[in-house]
């Protein structure tokens, strides 16, 4: 069970970051079958990523939120932007749900592409801009809030999400059931503390996981399900509206 479990993470790590975690025999089928793995990879992700914030008492604020920009992506990598853009593609053309899953396919990159792509990391970094006006260890805990929410999201979408055709979002959500999302759920709880005893980062957490939800339940209507594009895009979206919320939460509460 505990070398599972460690496969699993491995697995997380090795797929949704750019971490140098090598791939042993048996981790992708222990990933997609251990939504659990999702949130213990965000606590790494965004710990690693929120190392900039560090240095707001010390930079400009500008400045720690472009650091905190690149050590996103430095991180987990640029691949679930693929996602975005893909959806962003989806989003705009005109036709039924086989011609939108068509478009999920094409690798040519239209405009809703390049716009889908240009709000997400836009609003990262306006994210990063707003993080860099609070305490260091509040934007910390807000920042991996943000992250375990995110994966939290997809952990969900692998236990209760229905795939609409095969491929990689298929391998999650049959590798997962609802009773699955208890263990995740309960490894995300100790991130709703991380600004304790403001709710910052519990909104933050609850936050991402509600964003997730957009792109989840357009697929669901529009694509018949969701695919590995909308796992991709749904972590990027996710992670932008758990910053933006548990920041708004600081500053009103």
């Amino acid at each position: 069970m505990i070398g599972r479990s460690l496969g699993a993470i491995r697995g997380g790590l090795g797929f949704l970051t750019r971490l140098p975690v090598p791939f042993r025999d048996g981790d992708w089928d222990a990933l997609r079958t251990t939504p659990a793995a999702f949130p213990v990879v965000g606590y790494v992700a965004g710990g690693l990523a929120a190392l900039p914030l560090l240095a707001i008492d010390s930079l400009p604020e500008p400045t720690v939120a472009f650091a905190y920009l690149l050590a996103v992506y430095a991180v987990t990598g640029i691949h679930h932007l693929d996602g975005v853009a893909d959806l962003g593609d989806a989003l705009v053309v005109h036709g039924d749900v086989e011609r939108r899953r068509e478009v999920l396919k094409d690798t040519t990159t239209g405009v809703g592409a390049i716009l889908a792509i240009a709000v997400v990391v836009a609003g990262l970094a306006l994210a990063g801009l707003s993080l860099a006006s609070l305490a260091a260890v509040t934007a910390v805990g807000v920042a991996v809030a943000a992250e375990v929410g995110a994966k939290l999201g997809m952990a969900a979408m692998a236990c209760f999400g229905r795939a609409s055709y095969e491929g990689m979002g298929r391998q999650f959500t049959e590798g997962a059931s609802p009773a699955s999302l208890v263990a995740p759920a309960v490894l995300a709880l100790p991130a709703a503390v991380l600004t304790w005893p403001h709710p910052a980062a519990a909104v933050a957490l609850v936050a991402a996981v509600a964003g997730i939800g957009l792109p989840w339940v357009w697929a669901n209507h529009h694509l018949g399900g969701i695919n590995g594009d909308i796992f991709g895009a749904a972590n990027e979206i996710g992670r932008v509206v758990g910053v933006h919320a548990g920041v708004i939460a600081w500053t009103l509460f």
